[in-house]
């Protein structure tokens, strides 16, 4: 029973590191793109083109389903709209939101490709010449998800950088972000996970000041 007990202990302790883990790794990864934001670019760029070649190869060799690796395709050319005013990105626009969109509609329809696999007709199943279909494994579904339907979309999320409609105003920008004449440094912005991770770490001072519990009596200080 106490044993049962502390595995369900581990299990939450478990995930809240891999959260903040997680959390960390994106505010971290957000740091190293906005300082090179020009080879980010390339990257995501041939990245995109390399991913839609996959697409091909998969629905010549594999047997993939056209129509499905078309709707593929056309997502990832939406994703590519955004790298049109990189690293900037407003979260209003059309493009942006079809991209969210899209995310969703394309996991959900490979999903259901995966999950409910055609079954041939019994007439086909008896034909002596019959070769049934090949089931992907696990690790094959894993890794297509993996890296032809997640990686673009996590790797736009830490690669934009917000608009002004989401980024602290004047008032909360620190003085190391000016430089003598009272402009903002040149190349300085904010990535969009990174204003995620420090809405969300902010909300989570706030919350526990008001339980009573000061975790840092310099952040989460709503002005």
């Amino acid at each position: 029973m106490f044993l049962q007990l502390l595995s369900y202990v581990g299990i939450v302790f478990g995930f809240v590191f891999l959260t903040l883990a997680i959390a960390s790794g994106l505010y971290y990864i957000s740091e190293l793109v906005e300082e090179h934001s020009a080879p980010t670019k390339k990257f995501l760029t041939r990245s995109i083109y390399s991913i839609v070649g996959v697409y091909i190869l998969l629905w010549l060799f594999d047997g993939f389903p056209f129509l499905l690796t078309m709707f593929s395709i056309a997502t990832y050319w939406v994703y590519l709209q955004n790298l049109n005013k990189f690293p900037f990105i407003d979260l209003k626009s059309p493009i942006f939101i079809a991209s969210c969109v899209l995310v969703v509609v394309n996991h959900y329809l490979w999903f259901q490709h995966f999950s409910n696999p055609s079954i041939p007709s019994p007439q086909h199943r008896l034909d002596p010449n019959y070769k049934p279909p090949r089931i992907a494994s696990f690790a094959e579904v894993s890794s297509f998800f993996g890296i032809c339907i997640w990686f673009i979309p996590f790797a736009l999320f830490v690669s934009l950088s917000a608009s002004d409609n989401v980024l602290p105003t004047s008032n909360e920008l620190s003085s190391s972000q000016f430089d003598d004449s009272g402009k903002t440094k040149r190349g300085r912005t904010q990535g969009l996970a990174k204003v995620v991770v420090g809405r969300i770490r902010d909300w989570i001072y706030s919350v526990s000041r008001t339980f009573g519990y000061e975790l840092d009596p310099h952040r989460g200080i709503i002005v």
